[in-house]
């Protein structure tokens, strides 16, 4: 039984747990890097260890700083929330080695889900349909230029490691094929290690739409919905809703039932997300991710279940709490990734947070590890708040949103919460008439 979990993260998500940990009675520890001395997570956990300097590779990264101080604190059980070492699969196999639980996939789905090439193949073997593409790693730039041909333009060149767009290059004609394939090569190279990359078509209008998946060590699967995923900025989430507001219930119904069925092949344990491309009326496989997502609060609203919580559970040993006749969505919910960012120009900033109000009210949920006083870091994710909001039907979740976000007050940096203010004020998102291009193309026109 799980009685110490050690948080290998931090900001909100790392505040997430905490308090699943809590409702769950598990003690908890946080590790923080010295520049995290006074964040919340460290404030809230039972205790607290430092792991190392602000550098992430020297802290959240570091994986025998992250072993040592779950030893010296008795820890039973490590969760990695998402990014950092959430979908390492080096790190879960020697968190097993250390006779600890990791809460998450087995090493070899991490590794084999990590791998987009591989994951391809496996979803392939699966019957999970897959846009059409290179079966395999691509060679060189003559084996390229063939496959290409096959599938016709535009494609897409991609990283087979890695992820948030980086080592991604759009070719739209034959002319423009070695440039993307030396530009998606180096970056992927230089942004994980690795210049392996594969080829997609490149689908002109497509959604992205992904399902969430749990799965208990007794062979029991469950999906819990979709999300729609479509307002992306440079392949990165902006916003979220679920349900979608571009699926009829027959598809969401054939799609989950393919989904589920290779789940239970994979053997799979835990969370875990299908990310999909949807196009008029087809799903394609994108990636699987191993880990609890960012935007996983969505679908706790509209289904009333505690997906952080579910993962301890499994990764206890218990059964799944739910079957999937139990399953009910209800409602709309949105969700808003708020970023220290210029909310123009995209630059990054840090600083000192002056002023702080939460909004609040039936429906509304703040995910964000911010207080008056706290200094945003420069070393880490933009990332600093997400706001939620749930209505009984999608107009009803916007007008909440709406308010909500008039009423939230972060000062003292710059913020995206006036880019959230502009894009649900906009017709197509109001419709739920946009894709993943949309976005992109809103904020070309208004530069």
């Amino acid at each position: 039984m799980i009685k110490k979990i050690l948080i290998a993260n931090r900001g909100e998500i790392a505040l997430r747990i905490i308090r699943a940990c809590q409702e769950l009675d598990i003690k908890t520890v946080a590790v923080h890097s010295t520049i995290d001395e006074n964040a919340m997570h460290v404030r809230l956990a039972d205790e607290s260890v430092c792991i190392g300097p602000p550098l992430a590779s020297k802290s959240y990264l570091n994986i025998s700083s992250i072993l040592s101080a779950a030893e010296v604190s008795g820890a039973d059980a490590i969760h990695p929330g998402y990014g950092f070492l959430s979908e390492n699969a080096k790190f879960a196999e020697i968190v097993n080695e250390h006779g600890l639980i990791f809460i998450g996939p087995k090493a070899q789905h991490i590794s084999e889900m990590g791998d987009k090439v591989s994951a391809r193949t496996a979803m392939k073997k699966l019957g999970i349909p897959l846009v059409p593409g290179s079966d395999g790693a691509i060679k060189n730039l003559q084996e390229l230029k063939k496959i290409a041909k096959e599938i016709g333009f535009p494609i897409l060149i991609k990283a087979a490691s890695g992820g948030g767009g980086k080592g991604m290059k759009v070719a739209e004609k034959a002319s423009e094929l070695e440039e993307a394939w030396n530009l998606a090569r180096s970056e992927a190279k230089s942004g994980f290690g690795d210049d392996t990359v594969y080829l997609e078509r490149y689908l002109a209008n497509p959604r992205h739409i992904e399902f969430q998946l749990f799965a208990d060590s007794f062979g029991n699967v469950v999906h819990f919905g979709e999300r729609d995923c479509s307002l992306q900025r440079r392949h990165q989430k902006v916003l979220e809703e679920a349900p979608s507001p571009a699926l009829n219930e027959e598809e969401r119904v054939k799609i989950s039932k393919v989904i589920v069925k290779a789940v239970k092949k994979l053997g799979y344990l835990g969370a875990g997300t299908f990310e999909m491309l949807y196009e008029n009326g087809e799903f394609f496989f994108i990636e699987m991710n191993t880990r609890i997502q960012v935007e996983h609060p969505i679908t706790e609203m509209i289904t009333g279940f505690d997906l952080v919580k579910e993962q301890i559970n499994v990764a206890n040993g218990k059964k799944l709490s739910v079957k999937q006749k139990d399953v009910k969505i209800k409602g709309h919910s949105i969700e808003c990734r708020i970023n220290s960012e210029d909310p123009e120009t995209f630059i990054p900033n840090a600083g000192n947070i002056k002023n702080y109000h939460a909004p609040g009210g039936f429906g509304v949920r703040i995910d964000s590890a911010l207080y008056s006083g706290y200094k945003v870091p420069p070393n880490y994710d933009s990332l600093i708040a997400k706001l939620i909001v749930y209505g009984n039907n999608r107009e009803e979740a916007i007008l909440k949103l709406k308010i909500a976000l008039k009423e939230y007050v972060i000062d003292g940096i710059n913020t995206t919460l006036s880019l959230h203010e502009k894009i649900i004020s906009e017709n197509e998102f109001i419709s739920g008439n946009y894709d993943i291009r949309w976005l992109e193309k809103f904020l070309k026109n208004n530069d």
